[in-house]
């Protein structure tokens, strides 16, 4: 008998092989692969550590590699072997048991992907193409991160990482739908996410459609964004473009977002835009004040995980602030035991009325455009609207502004404005807060306690140069006045709001002017000198020299008493004493001229200013008026010329002690702690002497 040789033996092993292959080629075209469920349900459920099942329909087909970037990491022989391209319906993959968003991590109508088979040697499964329709994905961050970051870190029940790497290459999303919950950072979004086509020339993904909350704001919105798969990769450049709506502001960005993963580095476009800037605090837990209706539009850098914190930098940006511009840079950066907010601001054209909601002293229409409580009376002057301080204790800041060139009525003669703000540890201060007066300046240092309840208050003013004729910029009779005007303030008080805050107040009030000239015509008309105001009217005004004006107040739970007030001119000496309330709102003022020198026709008499802040009443006393011209006409029936002797005013009044008034005037006003009451003594003491001056 002959022995087979080798070469038979060859034959045969390959042949035998052939078949083999043949078998198994039949065998797997043939296969009802439903049959093999029970098996991958449970390998995949092993391989994972969750609950994985096909439900419906499974099949399988065979192909090469196909063109395209999942199969270009394949070469030379590797491309001949096929791939077999599974399809299934109805995949559940479980959730981990921590998890809030449900039983489900994954649903699927419909799946079809191919499956590189040589990686299966190395316990890697690589899924070179995912074709999913259908889809139901819930992807959420645990609350303890140590234990479990996320829900997409798969690990078997001994909380062991699985000993199967997974890979997904290339993935393609039709009317998917996507939840993610992050209760780290308060986020819990709902997104349809479609793939886009994969010759998108900005690199973008897929393009989504947004609904959900943030810090419990609404979420809506839309976009575009880098494909999903690119998050896996820590060194990736995610691309980004959205424009969405949070609560009652509206973001737009653009732009690319540094190690998507671990977010490192954000560099992104920015445009804001809203009712009021105060209404970004619950998104972004940066506090801002209240404003008018804002748009911004700028370069947003943010650098996460430095050692000190997160730094974010919004920089170079404009925008408009009701009707004001405005331009800077702020930072914030994430410091213990509370953040920093800081930065330099700028606005070349500022209108006044738009600096109103930051010291809630705007009107109620403004107050309802920006979400706040019309709470203003309608009699009321100073604003009523409290100042909320629950967040001045959540961050710290340090902003620098200034206003080139104000906006505002014609009455007003403010030029510009400078203010450099503190905010550390609920105390808020204004040091300082400058504003161009009249030709002159007036320096303010302000600073408001929000840790007490209420509010404590200091305030210290200090006027400098205000030019007369530029005070009263409208009174045609002023403008060619001459001299200036210099007052202090210190005041302290308690309140949660400007007009509890006055009404409560204590301190000091002086002005002083130490030479000038005022209109003749407004001090003969308020003497109703009627000879010379007719003259002046039909002639002309004339200046009349200023000798001093000096006006101290004392200020007692918001009652302004005048300690002196008192205007020397080369022809008069003008009085005014009585009180202003400013809890109240009201005025109880005398007025009380006498000539220096024969006034022909004179009815001179005392003038009144009462009333309130809304409605003053200004005028004279008839009662006075009366009883001269009463005498007057009784004369008349005797002796017509004996008519004119009430109405000649003939008495000599001394000139005032100009240089007392103006030494007591110009010391420098004090204020008692906030709450606390100013001295009585010395308020009777300069009140008698203004009484002794009348």
């Amino acid at each position: 008998m002959r022995k087979p040789t080798i070469k038979k033996i060859l034959m045969w092993t390959v042949l035998s092989l052939l078949v083999l292959i043949v078998v198994l080629v039949v065998f797997l075209l043939t296969f009802d692969w439903n049959r093999a469920k029970p098996y991958i349900n449970r390998r995949v459920s092993e391989a994972t550590g969750r609950v994985f099942e096909i439900r419906g329909n499974l099949a399988l087909h065979w192909q090469r590699p196909a063109e395209g970037p999942a199969a270009s990491t394949y070469s030379g022989w590797r491309r001949l072997v096929p791939w077999p391209r599974l399809s299934a319906d109805d995949i559940q993959l479980s959730n981990p048991g921590w998890a809030k968003t449900g039983p489900q991590m994954v649903q699927l109508t419909h799946v079809t992907f191919s499956l590189s088979p040589l990686p299966l040697l190395a316990k890697t499964v690589v899924v070179p193409e995912l074709e999913a329709d259908g889809l139901a994905l819930a992807l959420e961050r645990g609350t303890d991160p140590a234990q479990a970051p996320n829900n997409w870190t798969f690990k078997k029940d001994d909380n062991t990482p699985s000993t199967w790497r997974f890979a997904l290459q290339r993935l393609i999303l039709k009317q998917a739908q996507v939840h993610y919950l992050d209760p780290l950072i308060k986020l819990d979004m709902h997104a349809g996410v479609n793939t886009l086509a994969d010759n998108n020339p900005q690199g973008y993904g897929l393009e989504f459609k947004l609904d959900g909350s943030y810090n419990k704001a609404p979420v809506t919105g839309g976009g575009k964004a880098g494909g999903i798969l690119s998050l896996e990769n820590p060194d990736a450049v995610y691309p980004i473009q959205a424009d969405i709506k949070l609560g009652k502001n509206a973001i737009g960005v653009e732009g690319r977002i540094t190690k998507p993963t671990a977010v490192t580095a954000i560099d992104l476009q920015l445009s804001l835009a809203g009712a009021s800037m105060a209404n970004l605090y619950p998104l972004t837990g940066v506090l801002l004040p209240d404003t008018p209706p804002y748009a911004t539009k700028g370069h947003l850098i943010g650098k996460l995980d430095q050692a000190g914190g997160d730094d974010w930098t919004y920089e170079n940006f404009t925008g408009k602030v009701g009707d004001s511009d405005i331009a800077g840079t702020l930072e914030y950066l994430r410091r213990q035991p509370r953040p920093l907010l800081r930065g330099k601001l700028v606005s070349a054209q500022l209108r006044l009325a738009d600096l109103g909601p930051l010291v809630k002293a705007d009107s109620n229409a403004s107050k309802a455009n920006r979400g706040a409580a019309q709470v203003q009376p309608a009699g009321k002057v100073l604003p009523a609207e409290p100042f909320d301080t629950k967040s001045w204790g959540v961050l710290d800041a340090d902003i620098d502004f200034t206003g080139r060139k104000i906006i505002r009525d014609a009455s007003l003669p403010i030029q510009d404005m400078h203010a450099v703000l503190h905010l550390e540890n609920s105390m808020l201060s204004l040091t300082p807060l400058n504003f161009g007066v009249a030709g002159g300046n007036m320096t303010s240092n302000i600073t408001l306690d929000g840790g007490a309840t209420p509010i404590k208050a200091e305030m210290k003013m200090a006027a400098r140069h205000l030019k007369i004729k530029q005070l009263f910029p409208k009174l045609e009779s002023m403008q060619a006045s001459f001299g200036e005007v210099n007052g202090d303030v210190s005041l302290s008080g308690v309140g949660n709001s400007v007009g509890a805050l006055l009404g409560t107040s204590n301190g000091e009030i002086k002005a002083v002017v130490s030479k000038g000239s005022v209109s003749k015509f407004i001090l003969e008309a308020a003497g109703l000198n009627i000879a010379n105001a007719a003259f002046v009217k039909i002639f002309g005004d004339k200046q009349v020299q200023m000798n001093c004006l000096a006006a101290d107040f004392a200020v007692t739970d918001g009652l302004m008493q005048t300690r002196s007030f008192v205007m020397d001119t080369s022809d008069a000496v003008v009085n005014v004493s009585g009180d202003i309330n400013l809890a109240k709102e009201l005025l109880a003022l005398d007025i009380r001229p006498k000539s220096k020198g024969l006034r022909v026709i004179s009815l001179r008499t005392p003038l009144y200013a009462k009333g309130t802040f809304k409605n003053p009443d200004i005028g004279l006393y008839k009662g006075m008026i009366a009883l001269k011209a009463g005498a007057a006409a009784g004369l008349a029936a005797v002796a017509p010329l004996a008519a004119l002797a009430p109405l000649i005013n003939i008495g000599r009044t001394e000139d005032t002690d100009c240089a007392g008034l103006l030494s007591e005037a110009s010391t420098a006003p004090t204020a008692p702690p906030p709450g606390k009451k100013e001295p009585k003594k010395r308020l009777k003491r300069a009140q008698q002497r203004n009484l002794d001056a009348q």
